[in-house]
């Protein structure tokens, strides 16, 4: 029997044998659940679960010949087990096995995707706190903006794995769910209880109402969500990418000693993680279309969605849990420069505080238009200028001279009045 209060690893849980496991734990569940009920002798499910085992080899050999995948496991499982195999797999279609293990691997592997995304959590928490006060330059458009903080980009960060985490703990309980209702799941040759009583062993919920299989819009819901993570992680990369940026560089990757980032040309540092994440993203993407794709099966069922699934769920659950190890590792050892993100804030002599001139001349009395028209005038200036200084030139400004002294005028350009409700957003998120 499988031990699922440890958690194996991602690789662990897509391996054959651990396949080959699940599907055993199910038929021994089933078995179980009928001697419970008088069904079969308990002598003979404790023969079962003493005897029962598989042997990979074998089954392969097996299934060379019989072209049946479950019947080959379950001729192997019956050479070791011997009379009392009769009573395995009573009633039961192999579909009720085949989708009923196959929850237990996906369960397992969104409790370890869950707890990559706790430690993730941790990461941006522990990052949000150091740069709280880190000012930087907010940006809209690619353009500069208003004054933000490092510490505040990374809050919006942290909300949105708070999201992932809620959702993936809701997915889990609609993943986590079972089928013993046999060929076309109407309980012709195997009772509702007997479903009831293995699901509850096995740690699942019956299905509402299956067919021969689980429905897989509940698939396709979980690659779905996969695919949601995966963008989540891929809006950070990108971030990481931009910040990085030779005429930006206020974020870097960590560069380790030794580490070289051109073949050809030894100055270059590339964001090499973060392009990483942003393109496997776009694979599970793509799964997420396939997934979609196998819920509309013919009738109560087809196969058309099973090779597929072999594809699309292991690779989905082994990329997302990798991207999650790599993106948490990159925020751990994220390089930060408030130097330049000081230096970036104040180009053209901090045009970014425009709207704060805009709003001061307003409250004094000039029109906001007439305001809008000053303003924009000398930011323009600024902006065209190669050493232009939208300070300098606000000063100057006979209209602005009217209306604003020069100790208001220099009020305008304090960025600490851009961070007066951080706090608020800090404590909404208890960082």
């Amino acid at each position: 029997m499988i031990e699922r209060y440890t958690l194996p690893a991602m690789g662990e849980i897509w391996t054959e044998n651990y396949k080959l496991q699940t599907w055993l734990e199910v038929e021994i569940a089933v078995c179980e659940a009928q001697a419970e009920l008088g069904y079969i002798p308990a002598e003979a499910v404790s023969e079962i679960k003493a005897k029962a085992k598989f042997d990979l080899k074998r089954v392969g050999e097996i299934e060379a010949q019989v072209r049946h995948d479950l019947i080959a496991f379950l001729t192997n499982v019956n050479e070791y087990v011997g009379d009392a195999g009769r009573y395995i797999h009573l009633g039961l279609t192999s579909s009720d096995v085949l989708d009923t293990a196959l929850a237990l691997q996906l369960v397992a592997s969104v409790n370890l995707i869950l707890e990559g995304v706790e430690e993730l959590i941790q990461a941006i928490r522990y990052q949000a706190q150091q740069h709280r006060y880190t000012v930087m330059v907010g940006r809209s458009h690619g353009i500069h903006a208003e004054p933000i903080t490092f510490g505040f980009k990374l809050a919006g960060w942290l909300a949105e794995v708070l999201r992932c985490r809620d959702r993936l703990v809701r997915l889990r309980k609609n993943i986590a769910v079972g089928k013993i209702s046999g060929a076309v799941g109407t309980y012709a040759h195997v009772e509702p209880k007997i479903e009831a009583i293995a699901c509850q062993k096995l740690g699942l919920e019956p299905d509402t109402a299956s067919t021969q299989v689980i429905s897989r819009d509940r698939h396709a819901e979980f690659v779905q969500q996969l695919a949601l993570l995966a963008a989540t992680i891929e809006r950070f990369a990108v971030e990481i990418r931009n910040l990085q940026r030779t005429d930006v560089l206020e974020v870097e990757e960590f560069f380790a000693q030794g580490q070289k980032g051109s073949s050809a040309m030894p100055h270059k540092r590339n964001p090499i993680r973060s392009e990483r994440l942003t393109g496997i993203a776009r694979v599970i993407r793509g799964y997420a279309v396939a997934a979609l794709e196998n819920v509309a099966l013919w009738n109560e069922r087809d196969i058309s969605h099973s090779s597929g699934e072999r594809v699309i769920l292991p690779d989905s659950c082994t990329l997302v849990h990798f991207m999650l190890k790599e993106i948490t590792d990159l925020v751990k050892h994220l390089l930060v420069y408030p130097e330049n993100m000081k230096r970036n804030m104040n180009v053209y002599g901090g045009v970014i505080f425009s709207q704060r001139v805009l709003l001061t001349l307003v409250e004094k009395g000039l029109n906001r238009e007439e305001a809008y028209k000053i303003v924009q005038s000398c930011a323009h200036q600024a902006w065209n200028t190669p050493e232009g200084n939208f300070r300098e030139l606000i000063s100057k400004d006979g209209e602005v001279q009217k209306y604003l002294s020069p100790a208001e005028i220099e009020s305008c350009f304090d960025p600490q009045y851009h961070l007066q409700n951080l706090d608020e957003i800090y404590q909404r998120l208890c960082i």
